[in-house]
């Protein structure tokens, strides 16, 4: 599965990276939210280099033009409810889209140990289409798994690409291992080295829903 590290390069996404982590900008949820939609864009726009293209002939005023135009079919899919920002940012580039929203959470069996739980899916068919799961965070890779085998009840997609913001290297070795095919591609904004105890990505940000949307009970 290849894995593409978007700040290997200089770019404003960095930028907006760092952002999000700043714990003296954090305090102003408008803008984490903004931020994780213009990573989005930004995102979607490399992702779009990868998609398959047709030529097509429209009219100007002055006369034809041919240009390239997307020929996948495109269902954009996130894990609620931290992904929702991220999930516009895509979705504001491919507006043609169809979208799929998946409800995931921890269930913690004691202070230290976990299952991620699947509690409401809706997706249109992705039989055929290329699907795109965005999350903002990749800690452990579960969530991931366990959002695209729920959404495999709705057909089994061409091609996948999973999006995150921030990923751990342990959350990518984690996909690479289930998903070795070179039709799954992993996005990332940046790359972390550590998890801790409670599986929290380190540097990573801390709680995106949360900061997002506030803190929840």
């Amino acid at each position: 599965m290849p894995v593409i590290d978007l700040s290997q390069g200089d770019s404003i996404l960095n930028t907006f990276v760092s952002e999000l982590r700043n714990i003296e900008i954090q305090h102003d949820a408008w803008r984490f939210r903004r931020n994780l939609e213009r990573i989005g864009e930004i995102m979607a726009y490399e992702l779009s280099k990868q998609l398959s293209y047709v030529s097509k002939s429209i009219q100007t005023p002055m006369g034809q033009h041919t240009s390239g135009a997307i020929d996948d079919r495109l269902v954009v899919a996130t894990i609620l409810r931290a992904g929702l920002p991220f999930h516009q940012g895509f979705l504001s580039c491919f507006d043609r889209a169809e979208n799929a929203f998946v409800s995931a959470y921890r269930k913690y069996t004691d202070k230290l140990h976990f299952d991620i739980h699947i509690e409401y899916i809706s997706s249109p068919s992705i039989e055929g289409k290329t699907l795109i799961l965005v999350d903002p965070m990749l800690a452990t890779g579960s969530s991931f798994e366990l959002a695209y085998a729920a959404l495999l009840s709705r057909g089994t997609p061409k091609n996948v690409h999973f999006a995150s913001v921030i990923a751990a290297e342990a959350g990518i070795a984690y996909l690479r291992d289930k998903f070795d095919m070179d039709t799954f591609h992993l996005w990332c904004a940046a790359i972390d080295p550590d998890l801790d105890h409670k599986s929290y990505i380190i540097p990573g940000l801390g709680d995106a829903g949360d900061l997002a949307y506030g803190v929840k009970m």
